[in-house]
């Protein structure tokens, strides 16, 4: 194998500038260095360390070369002739190779002759002892202890390995063992895929599309990071909804340019280049390249690889020890005898317990198997390149570089980057289509109007990010598909990465929360009963006859003629009811009897009027009769007074349920909810037998009860003219549709607690964000705001008639005139009637007059009506003679005088009593 053509050329110039610059002897070392790679970034701290030691620092007693060699990655055989060739150089300390394939042939050889071997690479804990080993690279044990605790403070829940090689399952050990055995939630847990060959690794990553988890751990080698994702870029996982974690200690040299990312992309690095060591090396690197070498170098700190770092460590170690050991015999070894190199022993300890140097990859110490124990990982995003802590290995614990309001602002930087997609659903009054006026073209957010959009706009203008409304197909919340394995609705569209975040009136629960994030709640609430009002009875004339039904009226009537004819046949059969007209003749002649069917029903009537009667029966069987008859009349009239009263009396009708258990221990009243919603997923999942009982008779109720959309279910109460459906939703959607209707009503309270929270992909980094947000808009009170407008102040309420159930301030037990306009009515046909027959019989008076005293009916009207309307005359002759039809005599003008000076005389003798005055005059 050749030698670097810079290294040989480094060896020549530091033989000649030793031997002309110094005149003292120096002590000559070789350190053989084994390179996987003709052109290794190795080179930079080697040639510097070895121009500085020789050269600059000319107080030194030691003088260093290197013997380097270029080997195979995989080739062992190989590599194990390159390593007898370095032996046979006589070398010191053998530094190198890189890969874990030849690495433990080097080993093998070096710890068989007792030769100082040193690794910068990656490899497995070494729990073997020996002498001539060290390793500069962080332990593999205590690596993977790091990679663990920095996963868990990302508060990473439902985890996703992808590694490439075997070694990246040692090195991500102690992250599987974050899973907990006994998980509660559905997403804790972790997948492990091994990454295909490539180059198409589209097909793994849509295996992972659409499940819950978007915390990502990629564990490949450095340069295939960007091509795995770039193809993931191309199946969208890798916006702001996606965290990845990136294992490769030297994923800061990829340039990430090209990707636009918006997703979280943590990386991890065992040096700081912002230090002041490593910009002190990164300066000496250049210099030294370009007066001693004449070649410019342009580097930069994301240039320079971890391995290059542990290099430039373990020869600013290996130097310091091989300076303050004294004299080394030579002692030369080879493969292939028997003798042990008998420095080895002496360089790697003073090596190992070397302490206070400046050092690239920070604090260092070494176990008693050579493994490096003490270290510190730099934990950074790839946004703006921000520090996010520290971890320090020694006494594993990390440090946070942020504060809690920097970490939320950092998570949050990207949503600015992207328009945010909310997905939502049309339903009062969360979200409303707007009706454009006047030829108006909406577009985007402004065709819709609502609580939703409000709360939304709030949202966004707190953190300062844009957003675009998206109605979600089927306009439905969200349920799992048993048959088809997929969720539908708000959720599916945020596990299928159409949306970012979902809003409306979704509620919390167990199983949404399995699959998604929900932000803090931003409403409370819970279900209830929304039934029909129980309206007023209508304005009805005759509503005073119902507290009887018609037959009890018909039967009343009927009994009434019946007894009255009874009555009348009992009073002329029984010898009680004769009388004598004449009380004064004791031996009459005849007898006469009172009860005529006229007094019959006159005395039957005044009973049941409860007026009594001013005749009464004489005789046995007919007291007995009419005792009967008042008997049923008291029990008749007093229970229509009872019945009358609370017929004309209530105003505010009790319903026939009043909470959940009235509707609960009823069938009448049939009852449901929103299908494959959160109200029915309650009484499916309840434990109290009460729920389960009304659950059981939804589900078995013909025709189904269940309804697609609360609209639905409101209408179907409203379109049930006899109230027998009630529908059981949400308290805040039965709040806005009883504020907008007057015949709706809520019955009972609340049958559970639940919350309205904002849904978002599991482990969002915007989350805490979105909490921060509703958390302000709480305590300002414009959540409350936001609610007294879109319930209050914006709804369109319907008028509301006499006969919709609605509070009123005056006393609605009063009795109106409407509820008494019937007996009002009853009184008015009464009296009508009266007059009617007051009427025939005065013409029927006035026609016997006329037959008796042989006058005209018409002069006989005259005289009638002359007489009737002097109201002053309260006298009447018994027979109407002809010289009374004389308008002009004399004599009946002196009468009609002295009548009304008697009536005037009358009136004010009453008046001068009652007020006590002397009237006589």
């Amino acid at each position: 194998m050749e030698m670097n053509v810079i290294s040989f050329f480094n060896l020549l110039v530091v033989v000649i500038l030793v031997q002309k610059c110094y005149s003292v002897k120096k002590e000559t070392y070789n350190i053989g260095i084994i390179f996987n790679e003709p052109s290794s970034q190795s080179e930079l701290p080697l040639n510097d360390t070895i121009v500085r030691n020789n050269i600059i620092e000319k107080e030194t007693s030691v003088s260093l070369s290197s013997k380097v060699q270029v080997v195979s990655k995989i080739d062992i055989f190989d590599t194990s002739k390159q390593i007898c060739n370095l032996i046979d150089d006589g070398v010191v300390a053998i530094l190198g190779p890189s890969t874990y394939v030849t690495s433990p042939v080097v080993e093998s050889t070096c710890k068989n002759l007792n030769l100082p071997y040193i690794v910068t690479s990656w490899r497995m804990t070494s729990f073997e002892e020996s002498d001539v080993f060290l390793n500069f690279h962080p332990d593999a044990d205590k690596l993977a202890k790091g990679i663990a605790d920095i996963v868990r403070s990302l508060g990473w829940v439902g985890i996703i390995i992808l590694y490439e090689e075997e070694e990246g399952l040692v090195k991500l050990q102690e992250v599987l063992k974050l899973q907990n055995l006994k998980r509660t939630d559905n997403h804790d847990f972790i997948r492990v895929q091994h990454l295909t060959d490539g180059p198409d690794y589209r097909p793994l990553f849509k295996k992972f599309r659409n499940t819950t988890e978007n915390n990502i751990i990629l564990d490949c080698k450095t340069e295939n990071i960007l091509p795995i994702l770039t193809q993931a870029k191309s199946l969208d996982m890798l916006d702001i909804r996606f965290n990845y974690f990136l294992t490769s200690l030297d994923a800061h040299t990829v340039d990430y340019s090209s990707l636009n990312v918006t997703a979280n992309i943590t990386t991890i690095r065992i040096f700081d280049y912002n230090s002041e060591e490593f910009l002190n090396a990164l300066q000496k690197w250049g210099i030294t390249a370009f007066e001693f070498f004449k070649t410019p170098l342009y580097l930069t700190p994301t240039s320079i690889k971890t391995e290059t770092a542990l290099f430039q460590d373990a020869l600013t170690y290996l130097t310091a020890a091989l300076k303050d050991l004294p004299y080394l015999p030579e002692s030369k070894v080879n493969c292939f005898a028997d003798d042990k190199y008998m420095n080895g022993f002496s360089i790697i300890n003073a090596t190992r317990h070397k302490e206070d140097l400046p050092t690239i990859t920070g604090p260092i110490k070494f176990d008693d198997f050579g493994n490096r124990i003490d270290f510190n990982i730099y934990v950074y995003t790839l946004d703006e390149d921000q520090l996010i802590g520290t971890y320090q290995a020694l006494n594993e614990t990390m440090v946070f570089a942020r504060t809690s309001e920097e970490t939320s602002l950092a998570a949050t930087s990207n949503l600015k980057k992207v328009k945010v997609m909310v997905s939502t659903r049309i339903g009062n009054p969360f979200l409303m289509e707007v009706t454009p006026q006047d030829g108006q073209i909406l577009e985007g957010n402004d065709r819709y109007e609502g609580y939703t959009k409000d709360l939304m706009d709030e949202i966004a203008k707190n953190i300062d990010f844009t957003f675009e409304l998206h109605i979600t197909e089927g306009n439905l919340f969200g349920s799992y598909l048993e048959d088809q394995k997929r969720w539908t609705g708000l959720i599916g569209d945020l596990l299928e990465r159409r949306a970012h975040l979902a809003l409306c009136d979704l509620t919390i629960t167990h199983q949404r929360q399995s699959v998604v994030d929900f932000s803090m709640p931003f409403m409370t609430l819970g279900i209830s009963i929304l039934h029909k009002s129980p309206a007023k009875d209508p304005t009805r004339t005759f509503a005073f006859l119902e507290p009887f039904g018609t037959s009890v009226w018909i039967y009343s009537a009927t009994l009434y003629l019946v007894v009255s004819i009874i009555l009348y046949f009992i009073a002329r059969m029984t010898p009680g009811d004769w009388e004598n007209p004449h009380p004064c003749d004791d031996k009459p002649k005849v007898l006469e009897n009172i009860w005529t069917l006229q007094n019959c029903h006159w005395a039957t009537l005044g009973t049941i009027m409860n007026q009594g009667c001013d005749i009464l029966p004489k005789g046995i069987s007919s007291r007995f009769a009419l005792a009967m008859w008042w008997f049923f009349a008291l029990i008749i009239t007093n229970s229509y007074i009872a019945n009358l009263t609370a017929f004309l009396t209530k105003a505010n009708l009790e319903p026939p349920i009043k909470n959940v258990e009235d509707l609960s221990k009823q069938s009448k009243i049939k009852y449901g909810c929103l299908e494959k919603g959160s109200t029915e997923q309650f009484f499916k999942d309840s434990n109290i037998t009460m729920f389960q009982k009304m659950y059981t008779f939804m589900k078995t109720t013909r025709p189904s009860v269940f309804e697609s959309e609360n609209i639905d279910g409101v209408n179907r109460v409203l379109n049930d003219k006899k109230g027998l459906y009630a529908f059981l939703m949400e308290s805040t959607q039965i709040e806005y549709y009883v504020e907008t209707n007057c015949k709706l009503k809520q019955i009972g309270d609340w049958l559970d607690t639940k919350s309205y929270g904002i849904a978002m992909p599991m482990n969002a980094p915007y989350r805490g964000a979105i909490d921060k947000a509703i958390l302000e808009l709480q305590e300002t009170g414009k959540l409350g705001e936001l609610k007294t407008k879109w319930w209050k102040k914006k709804i369109k309420k319907m008028p509301c008639d006499e006969n919709n159930n609605i509070d009123k301030d005056d006393n609605s037990n009063d009795l109106d005139i409407a509820r008494t306009f019937g007996i009002f009515l009853v009184l008015l046909v009464g009296v009508s009637i009266a007059i009617l027959l007051g009427l025939v019989e005065f013409l029927w008076n006035v026609r016997n007059i006329s037959v008796e005293e042989h006058l005209s009916f018409w002069e006989a009207l005259k005289i009638e009506l002359k007489f009737a309307v002097n109201i002053w005359i309260t006298k009447k002759k018994i027979k109407v003679v002809a010289s009374d039809t004389s308008s002009s005599s004399g004599k009946s003008d002196r009468s009609d005088k002295a009548d009304k000076k008697s009536a005037i005389h009358n009136f004010l003798h009453t008046a001068s009593s009652f007020m006590n005055l002397n009237a006589d005059t």
